[in-house]
């Protein structure tokens, strides 16, 4: 067995809606028979006992290693705690060659899942040990390392229930909710509306306190001090019991609280220098530690921290009953679990000296040690809810304390016996002010009930009813997606959106175009969901970012298919029929939202059948208006868009509205076919968006198919006396559609300039020249920069191929080079012939004829 190929799918894909892991496997003939090699499936078993048994999925007779291979790969992460459940494994048209699908919920795991499946499938092979304890250990570790934390997370888990989209911008805590113009923005527990400002006031311990008293928040007494003698000092000033901390600090880190003699401030004083450079001393409020979690006006969670400690049994040591605490499963070293462990550092053992103890002395049964005073979850302490107790008076002083500083999410510190009396009345304070503070307490306290601190933070950023989404259309089909894209593009700029495009000819926002070449990939379309100044999004997707990588989306508004026909690009990625491809067309359809809507074209029945597979409504659209799908959608009050005379019609019931095709520049004046169908797409598209007629009236009567507005699409020049038109046209559908339209055009000499693309199929390539010899007098071939793999003269050989038995064409020649064979074009044309420029380098080449047409005025 080998693994050739990984691929990360990123996005809803071919397989299924999940992120998942697409490995191509080669097996020996022997091992697509797992049954015929002896003892391998109890031998994997052995080593993996929860792989379970082998079986096929969907319906293949035979099982093989590969299969093993994704159900290791699978069983392995679900072991190690990953929440996957999803595997495929299709057999390719290659003989022993798979593609086998696995489910992951962190990359990097996934990646690994399956590097530690094939080794576990080798060593089951060839009788060798494998080393579970470890390889499970590894995924662990990994995914602990890589995955949101609890806080964000959680964060992350409200939105996405919210139905708001979201995107990890890096390895770190830093997300994306909604898209465009809609997004918002968490770092952990800061939104983009914390300031840095806020952020650093409460970093300063004083400060923070100063703004405090003016606020008439209560806060202990205390001051900074320079080093351990002054903090002596101020300690002695101030009255004996203290706290000592850094004056910038967080989390806890280098606190020690309830400090009653010299030996014991030296230490703290220490442990807050290697914090922050400045250290401060504050009088010790007695009580219990009190985090209050602040959102906006609202206290939403409250919990009463204790420190970490150990009950003494009279027989096990300190660092005994430590070691049995840190044993809790809920404990980890850092946040990845709702505890933390208990560390016997320096202040751990200062705090001990306290109480006349050591890491090794036997504390009595039922004796309370304190390991450290501050309460922190980061050093080791517990929480319990308290949310329903906390009186108005102490929630008012938390939430005065966040809103002067100015955070709109903020932890509150407060000691206080209890939070059931006001702060004043019981000489309770504030004690600091935390930006970003952590969400674990509360999510999943030591005692009592977890709070929806995520859900709080979430409805802060998104009010009720708003999901963080723009207008989303996403464009498939074999040809006229590009056209069509930008003609929902501009029909939504109409209607006030600033619009975000992406297609076969760059990245658009708005009218400025921030990428070049071939956009239509996922990659493209997330830069665009990225960007703020983008209202809407318009998104041609092809076949190979989906099989590459999925959608860039969870799901869409509107999906259009404009047609399948006799497809493209058969042959590449093991997609070798039509009916393979309308399957990968058919992905953006599968993942339209349910509210959304699927624009189908009636006429290719490849698209019909995709209409089983929507999650939401269908708009059918035809140039026939009799044909049976359009009249079965009539019929049965179903929106439907087709030609009627001379205008298009939408209709749904008895709702009609017509748009003659003389209005619509695109069609010139209803002669070109394929022009109506993308005419009619785009109609459809910004009906299913509810935009209002009269601005998609306006959007199709404004749209004109220039070089400028769409270049390569059917672009239509005058050359001394002669027509020229320029399109990208590159496969058999669209050479069938340009010579349909072609024919409507008088001419008195047609000649056509050609080439082909070297990863399309041999018949694919002599079929565009089959279709094109029966319709132009003249073909001029040349060799372009596509030859993709093909040999030099290759595809000029089978284009010349098609043409062997040419019904029209009398004059064929080759050219290398496809701007000599454009001036070798011109220079034969004469007043009253059309030539048809099959163009490549689509913005070289017209900026080459627009040259060349400058230079005959």
């Amino acid at each position: 067995m080998e693994v050739t190929r990984i691929r990360a799918l990123r996005g809803p894909n071919l397989w299924s809606k999940h992120t998942s892991i697409e490995a191509l496997v080669r097996c020996s003939a022997e091992e697509c028979h797992v049954t015929r090699m002896s003892g391998l499936e109890s031998r994997l078993r052995e080593r993996f006992p929860e792989i379970g048994a082998l079986r096929s999925i969907g319906g293949e007779s035979e099982i093989s290693i590969a299969h093993a291979l994704a159900f290791a790969a699978l069983g392995l992460q679900a072991q190690a705690g990953c929440p996957v459940t999803f595997t495929h494994i299709a057999q390719t048209v290659e003989s022993g060659l798979y593609q086998a699908v696995v489910e992951y919920t962190e990359e990097a795991v996934g990646r690994l899942a399956f590097e530690l499946a094939e080794a576990l499938c080798h060593a089951a092979a060839e009788d060798q040990p494998f080393d579970l304890a470890t390889a499970l250990a590894r995924l662990r570790e990994l995914d602990e390392d890589i995955r949101l934390g609890p806080s964000t997370g959680a964060i992350v888990q409200a939105a996405v229930t919210r139905g708001i989209p979201y995107r990890r911008l890096t390895d770190g805590s830093l997300v994306q909710f909604g898209w465009g113009s809609r997004q918002r923005r968490i770092q952990a527990a800061e939104t983009d509306h914390s300031s840095a400002i806020a952020e650093s006031i409460a970093q300063d311990k004083e400060l923070t306190k100063k703004l405090l008293q003016a606020a008439g928040v209560p806060v202990p007494v205390g001051r900074s001090v320079s080093a351990a003698d002054d903090a002596w000092a101020a300690a002695c000033e101030i009255g004996l019991p203290v706290v000592v901390k850094p004056r910038d600090g967080n989390q806890g880190k280098g606190v020690t609280v309830n400090i009653v003699t010299r030996d014991h401030l030296d230490i703290a004083y220490a442990a807050a220098s290697e914090i922050s450079t400045e250290v401060m001393v504050e009088r010790f409020i007695p009580g219990h530690d009190h985090r209050l979690f602040v959102v906006g006006k609202h206290v939403v969670a409250a919990a009463r921290r204790e420190p970490p400690h150990a009950i003494g049994d009279g027989v096990h040591s300190v660092r005994e009953l430590v070691e049995q605490i840190n044993s809790d499963p809920r404990r980890s070293e850092g946040h990845a679990t709702s505890l933390t462990r208990i560390q016997l550092d320096d202040i751990a053992m200062a705090r001990l000296a306290v109480q006349g103890l050591s890491a090794d002395s036997v504390p009595p049964k039922g004796a309370r040690v304190i390991l450290r005073n501050n309460a922190n979850l980061s050093t080791g302490g517990t929480a319990t809810d308290v949310t329903d107790d906390v009186h108005p008076e102490v929630a008012a002083r938390a939430v005065e304390a966040a809103q002067m500083i100015g955070l709109d999410i903020c932890g509150v510190d407060i000691v206080c016996e209890t939070v059931h009396k006001p702060l004043e009345e019981q000489g309770g304070g504030v004690v600091e002010a935390n930006a970003a503070p952590g969400l674990r307490m509360h999510l999943n306290p030591s005692f009592g009930k977890g709070r929806p601190v995520g859900e709080a933070i979430i409805s802060a950023m998104f009010a009720d009813g708003d999901n963080g989404r723009i207008p989303l259309v996403a464009v498939a089909g074999t040809n006229g997606k590009t056209t069509t894209v930008r003609l929902i593009a501009h029909i939504l700029t109409l209607s006030g959106k600033r619009v975000g495009m992406t297609n076969s000819d760059g990245v658009y926002i708005g009218q400025r175009r921030i990428d070049t070449g071939d956009c239509s990939g996922p990659k493209s379309a997330r830069n665009v969901l990225l960007h703020p100044d983008v209202d809407a999004a318009v998104f041609e997707t092809a076949r190979g970012g989906i099989l590459r990588e999925g959608l860039a989306f969870d799901h869409c508004d509107v999906a259009v298919v404009t047609n399948i026909g006799m497809g493209d690009h058969l042959g590449l990625n093991y997609i070798t029929t039509v009916e393979d491809l309308a399957v990968v067309k058919r992905v953006i359809v599968q993942n339209v939202a349910p509210d959304g809507t699927a624009v189908l074209n009636a006429a290719d029945p490849m698209v019909v059948q995709m209409a089983a597979h929507c999650p939401g409504s269908i708009i059918f659209f035809a140039r026939e208006w009799l044909h049976p799908v359009i009249a079965t959608q009539r019929a049965q009050g179903h929106r439907a868009v087709f030609v009627n005379g001379d205008a298009i019609v939408a209709a749904e019931g008895r709702f009609e509205y017509r748009i003659p095709l003389a209005e619509i520049p695109l069609t010139r004046n209803g002669s070109i076919g394929f022009q109506i169908e993308n005419a009619m797409a785009a109609m459809a598209a910004a009906w299913g968006l509810g935009l209002a007629w009269e601005t998609i009236r306006a959007g199709l009567g404004s749209f004109i198919n220039d070089a400028a507005t769409a270049p390569g699409r059917f672009n239509v020049f005058s050359y001394r006396g002669a027509t020229l038109i320029a399109d990208y046209g590159h496969n058999p559908d669209a050479m069938l559609a340009l010579v349909n339209a072609i024919e409507t055009m008088p001419a008195k000499r047609r000649l056509v300039v050609i080439s082909g693309a070297g990863d399309r199929r041999d018949d694919d390539i002599r079929l565009q020249t089959r279709i094109l010899g029966g319709a132009f007098d003249a073909v001029i071939l040349y060799q372009d920069q596509c030859q993709r793999g093909r040999a030099d003269g290759e595809v000029l050989a089978l284009l010349r191929e098609g043409l062997a038995e040419a019904k029209r064409a009398t004059t064929i020649d080759a050219i290398n080079g496809e701007f000599p064979a454009i001036d070798s074009a011109l220079a034969r044309l004469t007043p009253g012939d059309l030539c048809l420029l099959l163009i490549d380098q689509v913005d070289a080449a017209l900026a080459h004829i627009a040259r060349r047409i400058a230079e005959a005025r």
